[in-house]
């Protein structure tokens, strides 16, 4: 929500400065984002007379000028608008300023031939409205030479982040109220004028939807003239980040902002019959001002006519029926529409607006006669017209919300003490209302109260959270017990060992776009009500985050990137803990003695996924290599660790490429993710670990090369011989992998056996030699000769 300070004022008598004004919003709970100058926007831009306007020799639309822009020395500016003359006043933008309405920086230069030393500017270049046929014409009495800004005036505004609770101050009155309410000023009445109807109105108004649409209030005006609205309301709309577009169009805009109170100007000329509230019929379409055209189901609200649909209801008014410059009668449309169904619709739609986010947050039902009266009172004295009688269609839901209430509540549930008297004043300067046995009556603009709770909070909020002391949580004698879960000591455990691998820690959102789940088959859990189509899907893997905090850092001219986050996945069976690394770019750079950089490969992967395994409690011995690691893996380069043909406990591998491309990532990266839910959880150990005596006798080694089919794991081997003799092989290591010209495999591999009692014999070496044949033999290995 931004406003200007003229605004503010408009309905705050107050005298506080920029900076108490916004001290004291952050105080009572309505976040200031930022304050902004717009004069800064406005640097380099001059009061300047032209002196001098002659054809350009080279182009037939262009002139040549000569400005006096008070630097002492004429300046020649090439400027093609149709009204730029000798003698007239404008606004120069010399070389080095930035165009606010472009964004491009005026230089020096020579157009068709001829010098320009900066531009004549018009309102939309300036961002000062939409005109754009011209150059800005100013007074005669201008003073030429003047910055503009300073000429023109610039007051700060002020951008406020109004939370969901507060449909309430989605109005510059909403938020005046809460700062008189504070003590920071006295807050001005409303001034609505009731304009009195002196005809019927000409066209039936009726709502057939009671539960979307509970009030339809309206009115005709006829003989208006629509043109540009005033400057004051234009300044409004602008310090707003709206954009002015016509007198009618800008009051009803203005409206919205300063009072909360969405309304809707039809040309009468355009409409045809009666004008209802309506469900929509299944298939329906309405082409919106935005352009685009929207097609509607049953379950969604419409205002329409004899003819068709001519409005969104609540979220955005239809192209065809909207005023123009042509427009001379027009039919005022306000409104109380349910903020369910506009939520519901503005979702199915994917179609946003200000009036969506007033009305889905719940406007004032007792606010649609002042609204009505506030529109014709500026329409009529803006634009002129003869206003007709009101029509009021239905009935909003006025009835009052009282609330019981215990002024010791706000010691009790704020922890602050605070005097009755005060509490009575406070919710007296917020609109409540309470009698002498603290029964409260919540104002109607606030939708968000409905408790005693409630109430607490905004007594102490005025009061101020920083009065509230800072009281410690009570605490049990004696030394503190540790609180960590095994989970949480797991997950600090595999961060230390992370980082002591070179990996950095990410923390990516959550949530993704369908887009970024679409690589892995979706997600089942999706928010209805996201706050962005970017972060809807909760992620069904932790990848897409890091795989887009790579593109990021490769963009960025990282030349290799090490990450790692533990999170949780969300699948239709629930919530998972896991572990993802992702590893690319070089994995070693360019050196002199071993040329080009290295890349990642699914071995580097594998080494630091079989690592962490191992700190997390994984039996990594007894783990099995095996394929299907999932369709974002590049085939041929990944696999999975089981625990058991069944049990996964990690993937690793290159990422398909079809996944990069999809991230828009070049180069291959190598990834590892661990399912920390599926490890199997260590029994309970005694206090003390068992005492350890080095063998007496050294171990003795045997190398053995096998010849095997080329499809057999290595790992498979190193498992077999490893468990053909466990009191005997303590280690099992492959150290050699040879391709043999037929297609065979030889893979060598030590194995290291320790003596107990007395050291090995010739005979029971070659036992143990006979049993390691005998083991790979049943997977087909064949000792080399």
């Amino acid at each position: 929500m931004k406003f200007s300070l003229p605004w503010l004022k408009d309905h705050l008598d107050t005298e506080a400065s920029v900076e108490a004004i916004s001290a004291k919003l952050n105080a009572i709970g309505l976040e200031v984002e930022g304050i902004e100058n717009p004069a800064d926007k406005l640097a380099g831009f001059k009061v300047a007379k032209v002196l001098t306007a002659a054809p350009h020799p080279n182009a037939d639309k262009l002139q040549v000028l000569t400005v006096d822009a008070g630097t002492g020395e004429p300046l020649q500016v090439v400027c093609g608008a149709p009204n730029a003359r000798a003698g007239m006043i404008g606004v120069l933008g010399l070389a080095g300023a930035i165009v606010p309405g472009g964004g491009f920086e005026l230089k020096k230069s020579a157009i068709r031939g001829v010098e320009s030393n900066g531009m004549m500017c018009s309102v939309r270049e300036l961002e000062l409205g939409d005109e754009h046929d011209g150059i800005i014409e100013l007074p005669g009495d201008a003073p030429v030479g003047a910055d503009f800004a300073a000429y023109r005036g610039s007051d700060p505004v002020f951008d406020v982040a109004i939370t969901p609770n507060r449909p309430d101050c989605m109005g510059v009155y909403g938020i005046a109220r809460d700062l008189a309410a504070a003590g920071l000023g006295t807050l001005k009445p409303i001034a609505a004028q009731a304009v009195p109807g002196s005809f019927a109105c000409p066209m039936p108004i009726r709502t057939d939807d009671a539960e979307g649409c509970p009030a339809f209030f309206g009115r005709a005006i006829t003989g208006v003239t629509n043109g540009p609205s005033p400057q004051w309301l234009q300044d409004r709309l602008i310090s707003a980040g709206q954009r002015p577009i016509s007198a009618l169009v800008d009051i009803t805009n203005y409206v919205m902002l300063a009072y909360g109170r969405p309304a809707h100007a039809y040309d009468l000329a355009k409409l045809s019959g009666a004008v209802f509230a309506r469900r929509a019929k299944e298939g329906e379409t309405c082409l919106a001002l935005n352009g685009k055209e929207y097609t509607l189901t049953s379950d969604m609200t419409v205002i329409a006519d004899d003819n068709g649909v001519h409005d969104i209801a609540g979220i955005m008014g239809g192209e065809h029926s909207g005023c123009s410059e042509t427009t001379t009668d027009v039919l005022l449309e306000v409104a109380y529409f349910d903020p369910v169904r506009i939520g519901n619709t503005g979702r199915a739609l994917n179609l946003t607006s200000d009036a969506r986010q007033r009305f889905e947050r719940g406007v004032d039902p007792a606010f649609l006669d002042t609204g009505l009266e506030l529109l014709t009172d500026l329409i009529v004295s803006i634009c002129g017209g003869e206003p007709s009688e009101v029509v009021r269609a239905g009935s909003p839901p006025v009835t009052p919300k009282l609330i019981k209430y215990d002024p010791a509540l706000a010691e009790k549930l704020g922890g602050v003490a605070i005097p009755e008297a005060q509490q009575r004043a406070t919710l007296s300067a917020l609109g409540f209302a309470s009698d002498a046995g603290w029964t409260v009556s919540v104002p109607s603009w606030r939708p968000d109260v409905d408790g005693a709770p409630d109430i607490v909070e905004e007594v102490v909020r005025i009061h101020g959270l920083d009065n509230v002391a800072s009281v410690a949580l009570p605490r049990a004698e004696g030394v503190a017990r540790p609180t960590a879960t095994p989970a949480q000591k797991q997950e600090r455990k595999l961060r230390r060992a992370a980082a002591a691998l070179g990996l950095n820690e990410a923390i990516t959102w959550s949530f993704i776009s369908d887009k970024e789940a679409e690589p892995f088959g979706g997600g089942p859990w999706v928010l209805q009500n996201p706050i962005s189509e970017d972060m809807k899907v909760m992620r069904p893997s932790l990848l897409p985050g890091l795989l887009s905090a790579v593109r990021r850092n490769l963009d960025r001219g990282a030349s290799s990137v090490r990450l790692f986050e533990i999170g949780r996945r969300y699948l239709a069976d629930g919530e998972h803990p896991t572990l993802v690394l992702v590893l690319a770019g070089d994995k070693a750079p360019r050196q002199w003695h071993s040329g080009k950089a290295q890349g990642f490969d699914a071995f580097d992967a594998k080494a630091m996924c079989l690592e962490l395994l191992r700190e997390a409690g994984a039996p990594v011995d007894n783990l099995m290599v095996l394929g299907d690691a999932g369709a974002v893996y590049h085939p041929g380069q990944s696999a999975t660790l089981r625990l058991g043909p069944k049990t996964v406990l990690a993937s690793f591998g290159m990422v398909h490429p079809a996944t990069l491309k999809a991230f828009d990532i070049d180069g291959p990266v190598a990834v590892a993710g661990i399912h920390l839910d599926a490890i199997p959880v260590k029994k309970a150990a005694d206090f003390a670990r068992a005492s350890y005596a080095p063998p007496a006798l050294q171990a003795v080694t045997r190398d053995f090369a096998f010849l095997v089919d080329a499809a057999l794991p290595a790992g498979d081997l190193v498992r077999a011989v490893k468990g053909c003799d466990k009191a005997n092989i303590t280690a099992v290591r492959l150290f050699d992998r040879f391709e043999m010209p037929d297609g065979k495999l030889s893979l060598a591999i030590e194995v290291t056996l320790q003596p107990g009692e007395k050291s090995y014999d010739e005979a029971e070496l070659k036992a143990i030699a006979e049993r390691v044949t005998g083991a790979a033999a049943k997977l087909g290995a064949v000792l080399r000769g």
